[in-house]
């Protein structure tokens, strides 16, 4: 009797220990890149932001609007695929919006969003290889834009 008391105590902390275990499995994450703290992604520019050309990027060679719906109604077609824009200024402060332009994948390593701000692309149209598609300061310019959608 004392055997199977002994047996089902150990059976019950090998559960308990095995339920945290799967708990504390590594969940995937983005790969490591060590030079972004998102609470800390600085601005990229010296210059403030200018939320009035940040929306004309945005609309135009930004090309938000093919994937996020924005409360731009002069472009008739907006896409879907991305989250909803109107309100983003409340939901996350400048830094988190710089990072979602910069390198979204340091956030969610499987997101098909692209990065607008890294030189190192592949398959890039020729004279644009090593540049990256919105420069610093268009970046600044649709953060600047996105943080007044409240």
């Amino acid at each position: 009797m004392q055997t199977s008391i002994t047996r089902l105590a150990l059976a019950a902390v090998l559960a308990v220990a095995l339920a945290g275990l799967a708990e504390a499995a590594p969940r995937k994450k983005a790969p490591e890149r060590g030079y972004f703290d998102v609470s800390r992604m600085a601005p990229l520019t010296d210059q403030k932001g200018d939320p009035a050309n940040g929306r004309k990027v945005a609309a135009t060679k930004g090309l938000c609007v093919s994937c996020h719906v924005m409360p731009i109604p002069e472009q008739p077609d907006h896409g879907d695929v991305g989250p909803d824009l109107a309100g983003v200024g409340s939901r996350m402060q400048p830094p988190e919006l710089r990072m979602r332009i910069v390198d979204p994948k340091v956030l969610y390593a499987d997101t098909i969003m692209p990065s607008f701000y890294k030189s190192d692309l592949n398959r890039v149209k020729k004279g644009l290889e090593g540049k990256p598609f919105l420069t610093a300061q268009e970046v600044e310019d649709v953060v600047a834009y996105l943080a007044t959608l409240k």
